[in-house]
């Protein structure tokens, strides 16, 4: 039992079931069927999670490598701003393929945004809270740019279909989030890739001189972390089918580094865990509900959510736990320390 609590993402989980239960208890629809879908609070605070657990995948690779990206709300409103401008140009907004084919540009064009970032972290050398705070400020420019500083709204029912459609009864922007987090999870746990991230997030000069090519893998995770950020911030504005670039994506680079911290992955590089960012996202959006839900007012939102970020990351201290859950340890279970 003691080793299930000092577990990182212990509390994280247990905190999580807390919450869904308060949710079980306070909302009139928790989970039910309509028409053949699932709907209801759990399956709202599921699909609303996608974009940050989207944003949080590639912030992990980031930090995995010992860097950041705070250009990732940014990156979200250049996407929308692309993808709601071409399609509002096409003379049928329905129209399948050339949605997907927009969506594809859009993507493209995040993934741009993150090779530029890469660029300047891994070849130029900046520093990678500086390299993406240029683009986090340029990026809302560019995004208002192509949007004229006007909100695109779009009717398109294949665009709109990725953050509110449903397939196999779930809808599919969680499905988009859930088959991102396995292709990565195989990419980084079955490969040797997973290896080498930790390697250029330990010690960048002893890998370079170990042969490996940690210019490269540094530029890779930013352009993956931009592809993401970018199908996120398509899943946001299809959601209110239209293309905001003041708000799309504001401050959830911040959430995104919450969520890889609740996660139990290091700052400063090295250790990450996919599956405890995608815990971390999941904490965060269900917070959010819980606070509307018991009727916390407004005012007080963000003041609730810092006392519980405060509260989880005093429980997943080693030195706190250590000390609270070392006494519980019976001494004769204790190992001993050598001299």
């Amino acid at each position: 039992m003691t080793s299930i609590l000092k577990n990182r993402l212990f509390w994280p989980a247990a905190i999580l079931v807390v919450l869904l239960v308060v949710n079980m208890f306070t909302s009139r629809q928790f989970v039910t069927v309509q028409d053949g879908h699932l709907f209801g609070t759990l399956i709202d605070i599921l699909r609303n999670s996608a974009p940050l657990i989207l944003v949080g995948l590639g912030m992990t690779l980031v930090i995995s490598t010992g860097g950041i990206d705070l250009s990732v709300g940014s990156v979200m409103a250049i996407s929308a701003a692309v993808a709601c401008l071409l399609i509002q140009d096409l003379d049928d907004q329905n129209s399948v393929g050339p949605v997907l084919l927009i969506i594809g540009i859009a993507i493209v064009v995040s993934m741009l945004m993150g090779l530029w970032n890469g660029a300047l972290v891994a070849i130029i050398g900046i520093q990678p809270i500086i390299a993406t705070l240029i683009l986090m400020v340029a990026g809302r420019g560019i995004a208002q740019l192509i949007t004229d500083g006007q909100i695109i709204n779009v009717q398109s029912g294949p665009y709109a279909t990725i953050a509110s459609g449903f397939f196999a009864a779930l809808p599919v922007a969680l499905l988009i989030a859930v088959a991102a987090t396995v292709l990565i999870l195989l990419l980084t746990r079955r490969t040797a890739l997973g290896l080498l991230l930790e390697s250029v997030g330990g010690s960048p000069t002893a890998s370079r001189l170990a042969g490996i090519g940690a210019r490269r893998i540094t530029i890779m995770v930013y352009v993956v972390a931009g592809g993401l950020a970018g199908l996120a911030g398509l899943i946001y504005s299809a959601n209110i089918k239209s293309a905001d670039s003041i708000s799309a994506g504001n401050l959830i680079e911040l959430d995104a580094i919450l969520a890889v911290v609740i996660g139990g992955t290091a700052l400063v590089g090295g250790r990450f865990s996919i599956a405890g960012t995608v815990l971390g996202a999941v904490l965060i959006q269900t917070l959010a509900v819980t606070v509307v839900a018991v009727g916390i007012p407004s005012e007080a939102n963000l003041l609730f959510k810092a006392v519980v970020v405060v509260a989880l990351c005093l429980f997943q201290s080693p030195t706190l736990r250590e000390k609270v859950f070392g006494r519980l340890t019976p001494r004769t279970a204790r190992a001993e320390v050598p001299a």
